[in-house]
């Protein structure tokens, strides 16, 4: 009888495991993309920095990072998992040969 009555401890469950990795607004593959961008604009602009000067730095900086983002937020906009959409009315004529 005892050993009907005993109960285990009850321990927290975490649920969030199948949801997509989320940072900033940004989801999944798009942080990555992100962080490209980030790194390709700082090599931008040291590169410009080193062979034009700080003006001309600054501009490819700004132009690569606001490039990127809108780039990001317009791709994510359209879903995490973008497929091209054929559009028109398709006819098939055979779908297996017998």
């Amino acid at each position: 009888m005892k050993e009907k009555d005993k109960r285990y401890p009850d321990y927290p469950l975490f649920k969030g495991l199948q949801r997509p990795l989320e940072f900033m607004g940004m989801q999944g593959r798009y942080i990555y993309w992100a962080a490209g961008v980030a790194g390709g604009s700082i090599a931008g602009f040291i590169v410009a920095y080193c062979l034009a000067g700080f003006v001309v730095g600054l501009a490819i900086l700004a132009v690569v990072l606001s490039t990127g983002i809108a780039l990001i937020m317009i791709k994510q906009r359209k879903g995490l998992h973008t497929k091209k959409i054929g559009r028109g009315v398709y006819v098939y004529a055979y779908s297996k040969k017998l």
